[in-house]
């Protein structure tokens, strides 16, 4: 657990919470339970930093699930908050880069929670 015990407040940002309700029940259970980690201070084995966002701010939950590939971006960048970026199912049958429309929207989210951040815990 962190310093004092207590579970960081997680947020979602945009429609990855809507986002994340159309995953299969398994992902999502998958998903909610590295969250709870993250929550926790610590790092779940199946998130990984995202490439192009400076070190292990920005990290991604990869599931593979009856032949999909569901993720789920977050940043824990702020000390007491985990903000949800994106949740999205990757459609691309080759390699495994982010589509870069999907990186644009993390960008463009994470700028926004540090917003959300500002206004709201500082």
């Amino acid at each position: 657990m962190n310093g004092e015990g207590i579970l960081k407040k997680v947020d979602f940002i945009g429609s990855s919470k809507e986002d994340l309700k159309e995953f299969p029940d398994e992902v999502k259970q998958d998903i909610g339970y590295a969250l709870f980690e993250a929550q926790r201070g610590q790092k779940s084995a199946s998130a990984k930093p995202l490439k192009g966002f400076g070190g292990a701010g920005v990290l991604e939950i990869v599931e593979n699930f009856s032949g999909g590939t569901y993720r789920a971006v977050y940043t824990v960048r702020f000390e007491k908050v985990i903000y949800v970026l994106h949740c999205f199912q990757k459609k691309s049958k080759h390699g495994v880069k982010t589509p870069q429309k999907d990186i644009d929207l993390i960008k463009q989210r994470l700028k926004l929670a540090e917003e959300y951040y500002k206004t709201n815990y500082r």
